[in-house]
């Protein structure tokens, strides 16, 4: 099986896209729907790679970063419809490692999953 993707992303559709996505690109994914099941995912079974919501229910994308960074140095790729640079700073800010706006290439995502890996790697 390939390296692991947990998938934090409350919209089933855009969950589904990736996952099919990055199957295909030989990625083994785990889609959690809200922060504290991601969590519970990172520590029971720990991804190569997060790509992280920030607007999901009960615990936000920032505090599932915040709370991940804390314990793991596990690449954080922020996928998310929050735009301003504000937003992006926090993001950053909290521990995420690259943060990519919605609507978004897949092409792009599957480069920076890759540039992340490479980079934990080395």
């Amino acid at each position: 099986m390939g390296q692991r993707i947990l998938i934090v992303e409350d919209e089933a559709e855009i969950a589904d896209y990736l996952r099919r996505g990055l199957a295909f690109e030989g990625f083994a994914t785990e889609i959690c729907e809200d922060g504290q099941l991601a969590l519970s995912a990172a520590r029971e079974r720990p991804p190569d790679v997060v790509v992280l919501d920030l607007m999901l229910p009960g615990l936000d994308g920032m505090e599932v970063a915040r709370r991940l960074r804390a314990g793991s140095n596990v690449p954080i790729i922020m996928l998310t419809a929050r735009e301003s640079v504000a937003d992006r700073v926090a993001g950053l800010e909290c521990g995420a490692d690259d943060y990519l706006v919605k609507p978004f290439a897949f092409e792009e995502l599957l480069a920076r999953v890759r540039v992340q890996l490479r980079r934990h790697q080395a």
